[in-house]
């Protein structure tokens, strides 16, 4: 049985004290702690040699084709000069950064990372279209004397595994074990020691090794930037999605009791404006984070070849694949709450301290929200049934 204590996240510091005297405060201090979250900055260094399927790599990160307008330029003849950061669209707290390869004239080895600004980056990823070369090494032994973690990614995959299919005898698991054992086994010549090479396909990173670099990600990140990179993860496989939808379950406390103050503002019309607003803010959130905002789908379109049309038709929330306003919103609020009426008691607990006149606000909220993220969450696993299973 789910223990109730799971579904209440560690309290604000002050938000009980402020709950039992001032309102006003409480809410301040939970907007600010959300803003917080929700800007959280992730810094991602991508390098490589020219025509090692480095601005690919950095595309299919960002959800982006390569012909989107906003796409990293592509090309075997593309070189990179500079440190070039690209946002991600939806996350512009999240940057992925293409920098240049180590040991030209312009980036010597020894003062490369210097260079390029290696603080700011929270990790590197090393990419190679064939083989990590010496360059790679002297990269990797320069981020390991300033404490940073790097990973590297094998990109064009697909290619061998096509030109291994010709083979009468071939076997997927014992070609991409032969390759793995391979790569290993020359970085470890280089010089590396228990070197993390994982083997990807750009243009399916729902298969090979792309999950299991996700989880590598995000279980040597810091606690405070996990979620931040698991917002931004595209929708590759059903355990993404339910992640997603936990993190988010760990904000509804957050965000029902927020919206339980606004609810409470003592001016006739303000309250109902406060109270759709902090619910507005959710839900924008979900949407985006599921991937199911119009912009995405459009882009998760563009790279499947799966008709946006058809992406839409598996979706039944009306607050995905449609402009979040107000009126939409309140529309469907309307819907759910009397939906929520219906349904068993909040899981959630209030804070202690919090008045009695905003407890039927805050379980009504939060039963609310749970049937948003429940809605939201499934639809996001049949647009990724239909996209890529």
């Amino acid at each position: 049985m789910e223990d109730l204590n799971d579904l209440n996240p560690e309290e604000i510091p002050g938000v009980r004290e402020d709950l039992e005297n001032d309102t006003a405060a409480a809410a301040a201090r939970i907007q600010e702690y959300l803003e917080t979250l929700n800007n959280i900055p992730l810094n991602i260094a991508i390098t490589g040699e020219t025509g090692s399927g480095k601005s690919t790599f950095v595309n299919a990160l960002r959800g982006l084709s390569n012909d989107d307008e906003k796409a990293a330029p592509t090309g075997i003849t593309e070189a990179t000069l500079e440190c070039t950061p690209y946002p991600h669209p939806n996350y512009l707290n999240v940057t992925l950064w293409d920098i240049p390869g180590i040991g030209t004239t312009k980036f010597p080895a020894d003062k490369y990372l210097k260079l390029v600004g290696f603080e700011k980056f929270d990790f590197f990823i090393i990419i190679s279209g064939i083989r990590f070369t010496e360059n790679d090494v002297k990269l990797v032994k320069e981020i390991e004397r300033m404490e940073k973690k790097f990973y590297f990614v094998l990109s064009k995959i697909d290619n061998d595994i096509r030109a291994e299919r010709r083979e009468t005898d071939f076997s997927e698991e014992e070609t991409l074990k032969v390759i793995r054992e391979d790569c290993v086994h020359r970085v470890a010549q280089l010089g590396i020691e228990s070197p993390k090479v994982f083997l990807v396909s750009s243009f399916e990173l729902h298969l090979y090794d792309f999950p299991l670099l996700q989880q590598t990600l995000e279980r040597d990140l810091p606690k405070n930037k996990r979620d931040t990179l698991l917002f931004v993860m595209p929708n590759i496989n059903p355990e993404i999605i339910i992640k997603k939808k936990e993190a988010f379950q760990n904000k509804v406390y957050y965000y029902a009791t927020l919206s339980a103050i606004g609810s409470a503002v003592p001016l006739p019309g303000l309250s109902m404006v406060v109270d759709l607003a902090v619910l507005v803010s959710a839900v924008t959130e979900y949407v985006f984070a599921f991937g199911l905002n119009v912009s995405s789908l459009k882009r998760l379109s563009a790279r499947t070849g799966v008709p946006y049309a058809d992406l839409c038709a598996v979706i039944n929330s009306p607050l995905a694949a449609a402009e979040i306003t107000k009126e939409r919103v309140q529309q469907a609020l309307t819907e759910l709450k009397h939906r929520a009426t219906r349904t068993a008691a909040s899981r959630y607990i209030p804070i202690f301290g919090i008045p009695l006149a905003l407890i039927f606000s805050f379980n009504e909220n939060c039963k609310t929200l749970e049937l948003i993220l429940d809605e939201l969450a499934d639809d996001a696993q049949r647009v990724f049934e239909r996209a890529l299973v």
